[in-house]
């Protein structure tokens, strides 16, 4: 794309006509856009129209974002990617253009800057610091703080990596370079500015706000580096330096700066966000260089204290106030933990900074009834880590690991002191209840890997039943919702503690609340039952059963259907979820099943028209697979009659593209064809040819649960998939599935289902396209997914067929092949196999390799034969995580967020795993047993090949085993 006045006037009016609210000439201006981006120098032209001061301002600004975003799409990419010539050029105009240009622009390629610094910074773009470091010095003499914090700005997105990214030699290298070139500068600017900020504090009269903002905005920026990079360790110059910066840093927070802060809610706001961002720094130096910050902990810990107990408890000052208390916190766990020894120093917490914060707020009440998702997403599923409730808690918790008795005596104390005033004026007084269960709940103690919850603050039996059951017993279920929804949020959390009969006298009522107006108390009610049906004893048995559930069976499902119908409670995933778990223990009658079908398939008709809830659709699907399930298990009737309410609704899905839904459609329908008796109905063969598409296998989201239904009909339809060329369509899917690494592993599940299911002659003629597939693949790449799945196929071919079908058919593809893939593969990557089923498989059919085949009882092959028993022991003696290494090429998918997720397994539709050697309980025993045997018909021989062979630390392994079986090898 050339630059001149043409293009000028071409992307003008397609950025002016993107702000119009007219969707058509929007839509096509995008689209014109959108096809410009893909060619050469577009990022470039757009910069220079952001430059063009004839320009209007607004055009500027979109072409800013795009510009931006263009970055962000192509600047990596592999697909169509800026070329080097137009990258250099941009990294040349963005500096200058970024420091020179209005606010909002400013911020957009200050953006942009970053996403290029990302990948190219320091390495492929040494210019960057130096012009940054040139520009700061020179706005710095003309005290130009809008291109001062233009460039602080960008430094601050530049150096955030040092905080996220795990240290690595390279990421240390990079921030010694930075370290080298900006610390000087930084302090400078630091100084200057803070000298600025004095001058400004003690002038009579005080400087207008609006002269102070930009200082403060400066100072902010440049404590937000500091954090950055002092994150990794800390280095010598902020060590040598550290009296100027904590000087300056505690001035912030001691000193007030009316005419900012008076000027308004943004003055207060500028000045508390720089006091939060110093609260961050001495908090890391807390954390991370107790020993040098040491010097200033005591004239800190004061100024903070003091702070705290002049922040109101207005939600503009939460972030301060947390900032702080968490400074508090690490202090109290930390070897200066005597702080907090003075006498009534903790009675001083607890009343003047815990109750405070502790206690509901009017926004609390707000969240509460007009967004209760973010209301239970901090209070039920703890994402409140940064609200002033749990950190008020958690410095509590802190200072209770050194005074605990003290922290438990002052607590116990309290929350007696809080019931008192509550039973004093119920109605004036609630929420003094409300603070009392909150401490208790929040101070509790959860036992590592378990739902065991535990306090030392109240005996829970007594607090239940005089706290928190008159809440449960309430007749009016929508009364004081807020107290309903912490007294339903304790039984949850103790739910292990409060005992069975006690739990089940209170179920009704808990069933009653499902009906409450409250999204929050219904959800709490829906969570709570759900939760307690998990419960489970010592020795791992479920403590609540069908038989416990039955009597309010009909009662709650009808509930929980009808809390699906409250306002802004359609896609509750709460409900949602309970109804899955009551599902899986309620017992299901005919009756039962036809109404939960209907129930849950209307749901799935409704969400279909639009998926917006994740969550609560994938629990609606999870409901679905649970009944069906277990209903047809009990009576195999039934099958037809969830057939012909979910055909229609599956249908549906298909047929409209509702693609999110694609993966649980398939899984659905494969279980339904294992529930099948054989022969399976016609219908399910006219899916069967709609598997059979290719067009079907291209969105990679789709092929897990695809393979999963192709499995299913493998193992139930196998005569009618022999027929005809359904056969050669199914292994033309493995062949394209194996040439993908991220398919590889799916396309061997369908290949040895074919092994399981058919007959050898059916398979017969296609055994050597498929070993040829597979060397194909093992020539192009030998990934630990690979040969893994390369093992078990041999290994359940060779159990299934015998080890000469394995050989001959091998050699047939290319001669003498077999002794090539046993050497290279299989001997060296037995040790990788992972999975109990797994491991009994490859291991028994390696034991049947060296004990039947001819080829290695052959003496001449006695150094395979040898090498082949060493792994077979290293497999069956050495715990998993000591003989197989972290697999490379497994992509790290940490978690799955909304549909942009990709395959979404459903728990309860999933495959039965087959153990197809069932008749072998022991596979130790099997090899000890079997290598005896081979050991007695040539006496002397094998002892030799395996002390030749076989590691010394691996052949006492096999003696051991050999002990504890009782056998011997002669």
């Amino acid at each position: 794309m050339e630059w001149n006045p043409q293009t000028l006037q071409f992307l003008s009016e397609c950025f002016l006509h993107t702000l119009s609210p007219a969707p058509e000439p929007r839509r096509r201006a995008e689209s014109s856009l959108s096809e410009a981006s893909d060619r050469p120098n577009f990022g470039l032209a757009v910069l220079r129209l952001v430059a063009e001061p004839s320009i209007d301002e607004q055009i500027r600004q979109a072409a800013a974002v795009n510009f931006k975003n263009h970055l962000r799409l192509r600047w990596s990419s592999e697909d169509n990617p800026i070329l080097e010539p137009e990258k250099e050029q941009i990294k040349t105009l963005i500096v200058p253009l970024m420091l020179s240009t209005t606010a909002k622009i400013q911020s957009q390629l200050s953006e942009a800057l970053a996403i290029i610094g990302n990948h190219d910074f320091p390495k492929s773009w040494p210019s960057l610091l130096p012009e940054l470091v040139s520009n700061l010095q020179k706005s710095s003499q003309a005290s130009d703080y809008a291109s001062i914090n233009g460039i602080l700005g960008t430094a601050n997105s530049i150096f955030k990596k040092f905080r996220f990214q795990f240290k690595t030699n390279d990421l240390l290298l990079d921030l010694k370079y930075c370290l080298d070139n900006f610390t000087a500068p930084l302090l400078e600017i630091f100084l200057k500015t803070a000298s600025l900020i004095d001058t400004a504090a003690a002038a009579v009269p005080p400087p207008p706000a609006a002269n102070l903002r930009p200082l403060f905005e400066s100072q902010k920026l440049c404590c937000r580096i500091f954090y950055s990079l002092n994150f990794q360790e800390l280095p010598e110059f902020f060590e040598d330096h550290m009296r100027e910066w904590m000087t300056e840093f505690r001035k912030y927070l001691t000193t007030s700066y009316p005419s900012l802060e008076g000027s308004g809610p943004d003055g207060l706001a500028l000045v508390d966000e720089l006091r939060a961002e110093v609260c961050e720094n001495i908090n890391l130096y807390m954390e991370k260089n107790e020993e040098e910050f040491q010097g200033f902990l005591n004239d800190f810990a004061l100024a903070v204290w003091t702070l705290l107990g002049n922040v109101s408890q207005s939600t503009s000052r939460d972030q301060l106030a947390i900032t702080a208390i968490k400074f508090l916190t690490t202090v109290s766990t930390s070897v200066h933990h005597a702080l907090f020894a003075g006498d009534g120093i903790i009675p001083q917490i607890c009343q003047g900074i815990v109750i405070p914060n502790v206690r509901l707020r009017e926004d609390d009440e707000e969240l509460f009834e007009m967004n209760h998702i973010e209301y239970i997403r901090r209070d039920m599923e703890g994402s409140d880590l940064d609200t002033r409730r749990r950190i008020a808690c958690e410095l509590l918790k802190g200072i209770a690991t050194h005074y605990g008795d003290a922290v438990r005596s002052i607590v116990s104390a309290q929350i007696q002191s809080l019931l008192s005033s509550f039973a004093a004026n119920p109605t004036a007084n609630w929420k003094d209840k409300d603070c009392a269960i909150y401490l208790v709940v929040s101070l509790s103690t959860k036992k590592a890997g378990t739902s065991y919850v535990s306090t030392d603050l109240v005996d829970v039996q007594s607090f239940f039943e005089s706290v928190i059951v008159p809440e449960l017993q309430s007749s009016d279920v929508n009364g004081y919702p807020m107290l309903k929804a912490g007294a339903l949020k304790f039984f949850t959390m103790f739910r292990s503690q409060i005992s069975k009969h006690v739990a089940l006298k209170f179920l009704p009522d808990l069933v009653r609340f499902l009906a409450a107006e409250s999204n929050v108390v219904h959800s709490y009610a829906a969570s709570c039952i759900e939760k307690l049906l998990l419960v489970k004893d010592e020795g791992g048995a479920p403590r609540y059963s069908s038989a416990d559930i039955n009597p309010i069976f009909a009662m709650l499902m009808n509930n929980l259907f009808s809390a699906l119908k409250l306002p802004e409670s359609e896609e509750n995933q709460y409900v949602m979820k309970c109804i899955m778990r009551v599902l899986g223990v309620a017992d299901i009658s005919l009756d039962v099943a036809r109404i939960c079908i209907e129930g849950l398939g209307s749901l799935l008709s409704e969400v279909c028209k639009n998926p917006k809830n994740p969550i609560f659709n994938h629990y609606l699907f999870e409901s679905v697979a649970i009944l069906v399930k277990r209903a047809c298990e009990r009576d195999p009737s039934l099958v037809s009659v969830f057939e012909s309410s979910l055909f229609p609704r599956l249908e549906i899905i298909l047929t409209n593209d509702v693609a999110e839904f694609f993966p649980y459609t398939f899984q659905l329908l494969a279980l339904l064809v294992e529930l099948n008796r054989p022969p399976i109905p016609p219908i399910y063969m006219q899916i069967f040819e709609i598997l059979l598409s290719p067009d079907s296998w291209k969105k990679a989201s789709n092929v897990p649960a695809l393979v999963r239904l192709l499995q299913a009909f493998l193992q139930k339809a196998p005569n009618e998939i022999s027929q005809g060329d359904r056969l050669t369509k199914v292994l033309g899917i493995f062949d394209t599935l194996i040439q993908s690494s991220s398919t590889s592993e799916q396309g061997f599940y369908v290949l040895n289902t074919v092994i399981e299911s058919l007959e050898y002659d059916v398979i017969k003629p296609y055994i050597s396209h498929i070993w040829a597939a597979i060397f194909r693949e093992l020539q192009k790449r030998r990934t630990v997914k690979l040969l893994k799945s390369l093992l078990i196929f041999i290994s359940l071919f060779l159990i299934k067929h015998g080890s000469s079908s394995v050989i001959e058919t091998m050699n047939t593809v290319q001669p003498d092949i077999f002794s090539a893939i046993l050497t290279q593969f299989w001997i060296p990557n037995l040790k990788l196999i992972t999975g109990d089923i797994e491991l009994k498989l490859a291991s028994v059919a390696s034991t049947r390799l060296i004990c039947e085949s001819p080829l290695l009882l052959d003496p001449a092959a006695s150094v395979s034969w040898g090498k082949m028993v060493d792994s077979i022991v290293t497999l069956l003696s050495r715990a998993e995580q000591d003989r197989v290494e972290d697999e490379a090429d497994m992509p790290d998918i940490t978690e799955n967020v909304g549909y942009a997720a990709t395959y979404v397994r459903l728990y309860n539709a999933g495959k039965k795993e087959e153990d197809p050697l069932k008749d072998i309980r022991d596979p130790r025993e099997f090899f000890v047993a079997s290598l005896s045997r081979l050991c007695t018909h040539s006496p002397g021989r094998y002892p030799q090949v395996i002390t030749e062979n076989v590691d010394p630390v691996n052949q006492a392994a096999l003696l051991q085993l050999c002990n504890t079986y009782n056998l011997t090898l002669v």
